[in-house]
Parts: C-alpha cells; structure tokens; sequence
C-alpha cells in the first residue's frame, strides 16, 4: 500500500511541479526516489505533525497541492484541530495522507493505531475520506485525491498484498465495489481487513453459507444509493473494519438503515469499546482481537448455527 501510495505520487509529482510531498521525519528511506530527483518537491517538518499540516495549508492556498503525509495516529490525532480549522474550514486543496492504518504497527501499541480516525474525521465537513484495501485501490485513490479540489485524507496499510480486482474491473471513487457475489450475506468491509473478509467467505462458502463481499473504499462521500440496494438484495448484512465499531464503517451503514426505513439486521464487527489488546505482527493483532479471517468466519458461523437471525 505505502509503495503504491509513492509510485503513483511520484509519477504525478513528475508531471506537476505543484504537487508536493510533506513528511513528518519519516520515510527517509523509501522517499530517496523523491528526495533526489524532486528535491524542490520534498518537506521534511520534523516530529511537528500539527506544524505540517498548517504548513500545507499555506501552501495550498498558494496553488499548490501538498499531500502532507505520515503515521495516521498522529495525523488524526495530534493534528485534528488544524486539519479541521487551518484545511477543511478554509476548503483547501490539501491531502492527507495517513500510512498505518488500524493496527498495522501492532508491536508498537494503541499510540500507533488509527482505530479511531474515521469516526472523528468523518463529521469534519468538506473533508472527503478515502479507504484503500488494494493496490489498485490505493493507486485510483491517489489519482482521484490529486484531481478533486479540496480537502482529502487517505488511510493506507503498510503492506502491500496480492491484489483483488481482475483486471478488467473498474474502481469508481464514491462507488462500493462488488468484490464476490453471494445470496446469503453481504459483508461490507474498508481497508485492509477486506483481505480478511474474503478468506472468512470463503471458509462460510465451505459450509454452505454464500457470503458477498463488498470494498467499501470512499467512506465519504459514502454511497448510500449503493448500500441500498445491496440491503434490497440481502436481508442479513456485516460490517467489519480493523477500527472501532462506534462511529466506523458500521455507524454509516447503521445510519443509512434507520434513515431510509430499512429492515436489514446488521452485525458489526470491529472493536467494541476498548483498545486493541496485544502486540505483535498486524496478523497477531488482529487475531488476538478475533478480526482476522478466522475470528470473523466463527462470529458469523456461530450466528448461523444458533439460528437467530
């Protein structure tokens, strides 16, 4: 994710000297590309995240395009006031970039995971949020943030897995993305955990048990036309997210449910009210927190078993 992420800003950096590429003392290494053939191009603010992101701002309303980039925590968190204030209220042409999303640096503890950001992002207006799981994802994404006017935060992974989409299939930023097709449930998931979310379908398909699976990669603008018409086809729906239940991808799918009068039973999967325990490897993580494959296939089976949906 993060050496797709740079690909595709280098090559669009390349193209236009307004685009420029601001870190926060990190990436020194997998930014050399960057720093030598663009030097003019490349910031480097030091540990000062908030100091980046005001930064960005003034740069923005120069006609430039910064993309201001670093661990996601620290920008969601640390930076919240001047990324509402100094870029969204302005409605400025700022990207935000924050790499490590969930519980991706899991050996270094909850002061590195961004298990909370969408759910304090999303009610900043004017901001657009982005979600890549994929490669592909993750390069439209990037391509999509340089050609819209105005403020956009993107939450990147840090791996970069096999990709999902055939070749043939087309992203469309603000639309879900059909990644299987199923007719028993619909499991909605966001970023990486998609991964996840596949193989947990595919274990309930073992079983008998035909699950869709959908990539939700624009969390904002989201598209409600499209949950509907998935809740149209499927009467048990799930959410699931490497980030808190509350306020995440499964609030916006419960707030399109209540709103529009539908019937649908959701499960979310997610972090309740807590911390990610454990440390370790992101996959120890998650499967310490039951959000791997085989923590969501046994949620979802034991439902299934119990019969009470």
């Amino acid at each position: 994710m993060r050496n797709t992420y740079l690909k595709e800003l280098y090559a669009i950096a390349k193209a236009d000297r307004n685009v420029l590429s601001l870190v926060s003392d990190n990436g020194m290494i997998v930014y050399d590309d960057f720093r030598r053939d663009m030097p003019d191009q490349y910031l480097n603010f030091g540990i000062s995240e908030g100091h980046m992101v005001t930064a960005a701002a003034g740069m923005a309303s120069c006609g430039k395009i910064p993309f201001a980039y670093t661990i996601g925590s620290f920008l969601a968190y640390r930076s919240y006031e001047f990324i509402r204030l100094d870029v969204c209220l302005q409605k400025l042409n700022v990207k935000i970039v924050g790499i490590g999303a969930g519980v991706t640096y899991g050996y270094l503890g909850p002061t590195h995971h961004s298990t909370e950001d969408i759910a304090i992002l999303r009610c900043i207006p004017n901001l657009i949020l982005l979600s890549p799981a994929t490669p592909k994802e993750t390069k439209r994404m990037v391509r999509y943030a340089y050609e819209t006017n105005g403020p956009v935060y993107i939450r990147l992974g840090n791996n970069l897995p096999d990709e999902l989409y055939s070749p043939e299939q087309k992203i469309i930023p603000g639309k879900i993305s059909v990644l299987k097709e199923g007719k028993d449930i619909a499991l909605f998931a966001t970023g990486e955990i998609l991964y996840q979310a596949m193989e947990a379908a595919k274990r309930l398909e073992q079983q008998g048990i035909h699950a869709a699976v959908i990539s939700v990669h624009t969390l904002k603008p989201l598209d409600v036309e499209g949950i509907k018409k998935i809740a149209g086809k499927y009467s048990l729906l799930c959410s699931i997210e490497e980030h808190s239940v509350a306020g995440g991808l499964g609030s916006m799918i419960s707030e399109v449910l209540t709103t529009f009068g539908l019937g649908n039973r959701l499960i979310r999967i997610g972090l309740g009210d807590c911390f990610a325990s454990g440390y370790g490897t992101q996959k120890q993580v998650l499967s310490a927190n039951q959000l791997d494959a085989d923590g969501i296939y046994q949620k979802l089976f034991q439902l299934y078993e119990r019969e009470d949906f």
